[in-house]
């Protein structure tokens, strides 16, 4: 019997300021690898400046994570501050094909939802574009339902994205 080799934890970060070019691998790797997932082609991540990566990485309104196993990065997820309400978005979920089934995914979604009740949302947004089955069971795990909401057009550029949301508990009804 071939013993396979242990296999590290994964761990989630912050990505730093100084770490745009990582974030920007990662964006080009996930949608190079799940077109059919993202609402942009991979040409369109590869204009731009360095001003355009880091502004992302520097938003005080978002949060971008990076999940990392085995000495490298492997998934990625961003939570996002809409406008000055208090609804916040979940975007950007990948895992690498070679960290999948490890729950991984499932790492981010939390905490991207942790770092939103901590700013006081009330809600978790997100799109999912049709047909994107295991995006929607991950997302309905969690407890995000469909909201009868369309988003955009699919990144297929046919039907439109449709909005999942979950409720976040108010901050008196909240683990402490």
């Amino acid at each position: 019997m071939i013993e396979e080799p242990p296999v590290e934890p994964v761990a989630l970060r912050v990505v730093t300021d100084d770490e745009w070019p990582l974030w920007r691998d990662l964006r080009r790797a996930a949608v190079a690898d799940a077109p059919h997932a993202f609402c942009s082609r991979i040409d369109d991540w590869h204009r731009g400046e360095e001003a355009r990566w880091r502004a992302m990485s520097t938003d005080p309104g978002s949060y971008n994570l990076i999940a990392e196993a085995d000495a490298r990065p492997v998934g990625m997820a961003r939570g996002l501050r809409l406008g000055t309400t208090a609804a916040y978005e979940l975007r950007s979920v990948w895992v690498a094909p070679t960290a999948r089934g490890r729950g991984v995914a499932d790492l981010l979604v939390t905490a991207v939802e942790d770092w939103a009740l901590c700013q006081g949302a009330h809600s978790l947004r997100l799109l999912v574009a049709p047909g994107n089955a295991p995006a929607d069971a991950l997302y309905r795990r969690h407890g995000f339902l469909q909201t009868g909401e369309l988003g955009g057009p699919a990144p297929d550029g046919v039907g439109q994205q449709y909005v999942m949301a979950k409720e976040l508990p108010a901050p008196d009804a909240r683990p402490s």
